[in-house]
């Protein structure tokens, strides 16, 4: 049978109940001598002056818990006045109960009571004890005492502190599990947002464009109208998927938009708005995924914010792959400070707010402002590439 649960159950048990088994053995192993012995300097029976000390040193364990440094003196005591009827008691001397006082004392007393502790009995010890081989029996049987109580403490104290630390752990993985959430909550929100602000801008300005077209060019209505039902189809999906994403509490998740993908959200943009252009220049290397992801919505939200408000014709989105990092530009030319005193987007609404956390969390920066020939709008976005410098791979 284990030792492991029985353990356990006697810990469950309310302290007094040990405390009241250990006087009674205690109690009964120092009475033994009294059953089978006489008094040697007569025939008589034990008095209760023989016996007394007996009791008195062994029945203040019951409280050796909450009091054990006074247990330790009355045990002292009644050692004291046992050792005055000497050579009249039994052989055996009544130590258990000062043993069982020491170890307490050892593992639940401070440091100055300890000492204090030590002096006592040390010193009362060699004025009881009869002979020196006696005192230093008794001195080094104290000491083991002595020493099993600290090391218990010791344990006490280690386990206490692990268990602290266990605790400790948990509420930190608890709250950084929190935090997760909420980070990632954030993040679907952003892409909600990027997902319905851009599908609707499409759909409103092919919608715009439709009724003008119908007599004109039915064709080029016609294409306006699938546009806006495709634009409205892959904003359902991405909505379903990350919808999905806050339902599901594990298993496969279907993959996130990604550098692939920008070609076919250039051509979106473009059908019956602003004629849009893609440039990639440099030799293109691999991204995180997180930084693929991060490219694609801050294209998505820059394509937004030009149909939504810079009136433009034409735009232009440049991906240039440099030597330790990925340079993303969106211009376009709408109608910049030189007609218009200031662009809607330099107020920095959600979208900019956007597309600089994006770039931040990936160690990237992003700047807004006029295009450089004074004529519309330029998001630029610097994304670092793995293994430079401040990037860990």
């Amino acid at each position: 049978m284990s030792l492991s649960p029985l353990v356990a159950r006697v810990r469950a048990l309310p302290a007094l109940v040990p405390d009241v088994a250990l006087t009674v053995l205690v109690l009964a192993a120092q009475s033994v001598p009294f059953l089978y012995e006489t008094r040697r300097l007569s025939d008589e029976p034990w008095s209760v002056a023989h016996y007394l000390p007996v009791l008195a040193s062994a029945l203040p364990l019951v409280v050796r818990r909450r009091h054990p440094f006074a247990v330790l003196v009355l045990s002292l005591l009644a050692l004291g006045a046992y050792s005055l009827n000497d050579p009249d008691n039994p052989s055996q001397p009544i130590w258990y109960s000062l043993l069982v006082a020491t170890y307490t004392v050892a593992g639940r007393s401070p440091r100055r009571l300890r000492i204090a502790a030590a002096v006592i009995t040390l010193g009362g010890s060699l004025l009881a004890v009869g002979s020196v081989p006696t005192f230093v029996r008794g001195t080094v049987t104290w000491a083991a005492a002595y020493a099993l109580g600290r090391a218990v403490a010791v344990h006490r104290a280690y386990a206490a502190a692990l268990e602290e630390r266990a605790v400790q752990l948990e509420r930190e993985r608890e709250i950084e599990a929190e935090r997760a959430a909420e980070r990632e909550r954030a993040r679907i929100a952003r892409d909600m947002h990027d997902i319905l602000a851009h599908a609707v801008s499409i759909m409103v300005v092919q919608a715009e464009a439709g009724p003008l077209a119908v007599r004109a060019d039915p064709a080029r209505a016609e294409a306006a109208f699938e546009a806006i039902g495709a634009a409205g189809r892959e904003a359902m999906a991405q909505l379903r998927r990350m919808l999905g994403l806050l339902k599901e509490s594990g298993g496969p998740r279907d993959p996130q938009p990604t550098l692939d993908r920008i070609p076919e959200l250039v051509g979106r943009a473009g059908d019956g708005g602003p004629r849009v252009s893609l440039t990639v220049t440099g030799t293109p290397a691999g991204l995180p995924a997180d930084a693929e992801v991060a490219t694609y919505r801050i294209v998505q939200e820059s394509l937004t914010n030009i149909v939504k408000h810079a009136d433009a014709t034409t735009a232009e989105v440049r991906l240039d792959w440099k030597d330790d990092a990925l340079v993303i530009t969106v211009t376009d030319d709408g109608s910049g400070p030189a007609r218009r005193p200031r662009d809607p987007r330099l107020s920095g609404g959600d979208g900019l707010i956007g597309i600089r956390e994006r770039a931040a969390a990936c160690g990237g920066t992003a700047s807004f402002g006029p295009a450089p020939d004074a004529r519309g709008f330029q998001v630029s976005v610097r994304l670092p590439l793995p293994g430079s410098a401040g990037v860990e791979r």
